[in-house]
């Protein structure tokens, strides 16, 4: 299951190649409400996106007739750390939402130039294996920074750089595609 970042929707070219690189895998690109809405909305507030990355899980598993439990889960930037959230779960967040992986590109540890504002809280709650994709020159988070909290994880994490890549992963739709192609099926 697939989410988008804030400033796209679910058909962002790398979640489309990884779709595509997983056939004939089951899998869920997901839009957010405020992308279903139409226009250039800024995203929704944090307990409505992960109202629905849960919805948007349990359609998922109902369809397939399983449990969350089995669906990898993840996105690019926004999707991805919304999906972790969910996963994580927490006072202000509510119960963990069953999965049975995250795979995180682009993760935003921080806005840009704001190291100070992380969004790192929850990850210490996160106990399924964790893929990190990451541009070594993303501005929302830098190597160090993103396996300083990573690190925080008690459970398997592994990290993907993209060299010399910024937050957009901008030609590398392919390569991400067969990481994740590859670490999910490392997990079967």
């Amino acid at each position: 299951m697939l989410f988008p970042g804030a400033g796209s929707d679910r058909n962002q070219s790398s979640l489309i190649a990884i779709d595509d690189a997983l056939a004939p895998l089951p899998v869920r690109r997901a839009d957010f409400p405020y992308r279903l809405a139409g226009g250039r909305r800024p995203p929704d507030r944090a307990p409505v996106l992960l109202d629905a990355v849960r919805r948007e899980a349990a359609v998922f598993a109902a369809e397939r007739r399983c449990s969350t439990r089995l669906i990898a889960m993840g996105g690019r930037s926004m999707g991805g750390r919304m999906c972790s959230m969910a996963v994580a779960g927490g006072d202000e967040i509510g119960e963990p939402l069953p999965a049975a992986a995250l795979v995180l590109i682009s993760y935003p540890l921080h806005p840009p130039g704001k190291p100070d504002k992380l969004r790192v809280e929850h990850l210490p709650r996160l106990t399924v294996p964790c893929l990190f994709i990451q541009g070594t020159n993303d501005t929302f988070g830098s190597p160090d920074e993103l396996q300083q909290f990573a690190a925080t994880i008690p459970g398997d994490v592994t990290h993907v750089w993209m060299q010399r890549k910024g937050h957009d992963l901008k030609g590398c739709d392919a390569e991400i595609a067969a990481v994740v192609s590859d670490w999910l099926c490392a997990l079967r």
